[in-house]
Formats: C-alpha cells, sequence, structure tokens
C-alpha cells in the first residue's frame, strides 16, 4: 500500500495534521478554524479551500512544503 501524501484529494484534514502536524502552522497562518474542528474528519483539502475560498494549488504547496515533502 502506497504512503499517503498530504496533497492526496481524499485525504481528511484530521489525518493530514494527525500525520504531518508541522502543517498545522499553515492552518493557524490563514487563521483557519480547521484545526481541532469536529469536521475535520470528514472534510479535505478541497472542501476547506472552497470554504475559505483559497487557491488551492497555492495552498497544497505550502501544506507539502510544510511536510517536508517534494
Amino acid at each position: 500500500m502506497a504512503h499517503p501524501r498530504p496533497d492526496d484529494p481524499d485525504l481528511s484534514l484530521a489525518d493530514l495534521m494527525t500525520r504531518w502536524p508541522e502543517t498545522i502552522a499553515v492552518f493557524n497562518r490563514h487563521r483557519m478554524l480547521c484545526v481541532g474542528c469536529l469536521i475535520s474528519p470528514f472534510h479535505t483539502i478541497v472542501d476547506c479551500c472552497q470554504e475559505y475560498d483559497l487557491d488551492e494549488t497555492a495552498f497544497l504547496a505550502e501544506l507539502v512544503h510544510a511536510a517536508g515533502i517534494g
């Protein structure tokens, strides 16, 4: 089985922040309320970018950089 990546479109925000806790700083920097949110096990990066009107490509790049991948 392949290892998950932070840019996996099916990865929940909760799983993302659990596996790569350094990404939490990215959410906080954007003043997002995703950290600790009860919906984070069900939302993906696509969902939160739509909710917060963020450029998905740029936000993903920040997450991947914070996670130290790629």
